[in-house]
């Protein structure tokens, strides 16, 4: 990874700025007809970070693409967060969800699920260090700068991550279009890790001899499967709407 990375596009500079990451200059675009541009170049100027004016082309060629949206931001490289420092900040009540993303190797769904994560109240996501993608630009620009909202850990074997949490009184749920328990019809009321697996093949059979339950969402028409993101994002809130419910109630 460059020692500096870029981050583009309203709502994810908009969220490194407000989370505090590390910035070393602030490219907006001159004489901008959206008014977000020169509200961002006011956040950044609060926070002592330089703001250059520049022409769109010069964006463009900058950022190598054409969808900054009119601001680009000169970051330091994304910083994970620590399973040891999770595992010690994650309170035992209410009952809390994390996500764990088994090989997603395409950006837009894992940009895609880390924002369904933060809508739904995610306290973290988990990725493999290897064979997966990482934040990235075009990940934090998917996730319209949820990266910056929720705790992302990277984990060298998620195996044995998995097994840790479930140590630390987590269930592990794995979502597996084969098995034939409905998420719909699962009781979710305890510490729970939901993982969703690879585009392709799925949850790898290590990762999903860790789970506790297997369980799938129902079709009811004549396609096969559903994307990874769309998936995750299904079976995410309904985790997360039971789970509510349990606190709710104490």
């Amino acid at each position: 990874m460059n020692a500096i990375d870029l981050v583009f596009g309203i709502n994810p500079v908009r969220e490194a700025l407000r989370a505090g990451r590390k910035a070393f200059e602030l490219f907006a675009q001159t004489n901008p007809r959206d008014q977000r541009i020169n509200q961002i170049a006011a956040l950044a100027d609060e926070a002592g970070i330089p703001v250059r004016r520049r022409e769109r082309p010069d964006l463009d060629r900058l950022a190598s693409s054409s969808h900054h949206q009119g601001v680009i931001l000169r970051v330091a490289p994304f910083v994970y967060t620590d399973l040891d420092d999770l595992l010690a900040s994650i309170p035992q009540e209410p009952p809390g969800l994390l996500l764990a993303l088994d090989s997603i190797q395409d950006p837009q769904n894992l940009g895609a699920l880390i924002r369904s994560a933060a809508c739904a109240g995610v306290r973290a996501v988990i990725i493999p260090k290897e064979r997966a993608c990482g934040v990235t630009p075009a990940v934090e620009r998917a996730s319209a700068g949820a990266v910056e909202t929720v705790p992302i850990v990277q984990v060298v074997n998620m195996a044995q991550a998995l097994k840790r949490l479930k140590d630390n009184g987590f269930w592990v749920f794995g979502l597996d279009g084969e098995s034939s328990d409905s998420i719909h019809h699962v009781v979710f009321n305890a510490a729970t890790v939901l993982v969703v697996g690879n585009e392709g093949d799925g949850i790898r059979p290590l990762v999903r001899a860790t789970c506790d339950h297997l369980v799938a969402i129902p079709h009811y028409g004549g396609v096969a499967s559903l994307n990874a993101s769309v998936a995750g994002g299904i079976a995410l809130f309904e985790a997360a709407r039971q789970l509510h419910a349990v606190a709710s109630k104490e």
